[in-house]
């Protein structure tokens, strides 16, 4: 059967065949009233593949030889990719005033501070933490900066590895930043400077996997900020372990403004810093 649009329609068996087998291999979580998004979202996908049937297209993503490249793209169609750079500002003053100072404080004769910033989308979040220290002297002479930034969408690391934004990646009152670290393209973008750019890394990584993250080095602060929105509480749990494991003792962990570890996990300590709520590992 197919729908108005055009595509095939989406049953209910199938939907959640399908939302199940996406949750299992992304984290990603379709809930009951979200079946008509997974539909229109991903119905273009059959048409192109001359594909009838949702029921058939799981199988495709199943068992077909192209199933790896499949999933790499509907990774990109089905995850919302709303950033900018400095969201959410208190947050990132209580990483520079608060939580870097008592890092560096335990760090002793180890000089190097590696942060994570986890489901990194188009790379607005990891060049933000970049130009944070890039302004602080001290920590740029004397400690090896290692930004790392993931993502499962190959799309999204595309635009953060080239680091040109358009004018909807700049809100708020950080204009100063975008005249001091950017260029101006001809087509009126913003180019980020090497010197930032080179601070930050990126890869592709699903936060499911433990067997990608356990080759991660361990990490003194981890950025996860509005990523287990879109996750069930059992994706969020294997997430928050997999962050627990990779971070040092006394490390961090900053989740976004509406996402909590509240029914998740009590692994971690809650921290009233002046700025913010943030989670540490004991």
């Amino acid at each position: 059967m197919w729908n108005i649009s055009g595509g095939p329609q989406l049953s209910n068996e199938e939907f959640i065949n399908l939302r199940n087998f996406i949750k299992e291999k992304c984290g990603i979580f379709f809930d009951e009233n979200s079946k008509y998004i997974l539909e229109k979202r991903l119905s273009s996908r059959l048409v192109d593949l001359k594909i009838e049937s949702f029921k058939e297209y799981l199988f495709f993503l199943k068992f077909d030889k192209r199933r790896e490249e499949e999933l790499l793209l509907i990774y990109d169609i089905l995850t919302t990719n709303e950033t900018y750079f400095f969201r959410e500002e208190y947050q990132l003053k209580a990483f520079s005033d608060e939580i870097l100072p008592e890092i560096l404080s335990k760090k002793g004769d180890s000089k190097s501070l590696r942060i994570w910033s986890a489901g990194c989308s188009t790379g607005e979040e990891a060049y933000t933490i970049a130009m944070i220290l890039y302004n602080k002297k001290d920590i740029m002479e004397n400690y090896k900066i290692n930004i790392f930034a993931s993502d499962i969408s190959q799309r999204c690391l595309k635009i953060a590895r080239e680091g040109v934004y358009g004018q909807n990646s700049f809100r708020g009152e950080k204009d100063d930043y975008k005249n001091i670290f950017f260029t101006l393209t001809e087509d009126k973008k913003y180019r980020i400077k090497d010197e930032i750019k080179r601070l930050v890394s990126f890869g592709h990584l699903n936060l499911l996997d433990k067997r990608q993250i356990a080759m991660l080095p361990s990490m003194d602060i981890v950025f996860c900020r509005n990523v287990l929105i879109y996750f069930d509480n059992e994706s969020r749990k294997i997430v928050i372990d997999n962050f627990y494991n990779k971070l040092t003792n006394g490390g961090f962990l900053l989740l976004g403004h509406a996402e909590s570890l509240i029914n998740v996990s009590t692994a971690f300590i809650m921290r009233h810093l002046k700025n913010d709520l943030v989670y540490q590992k004991p």
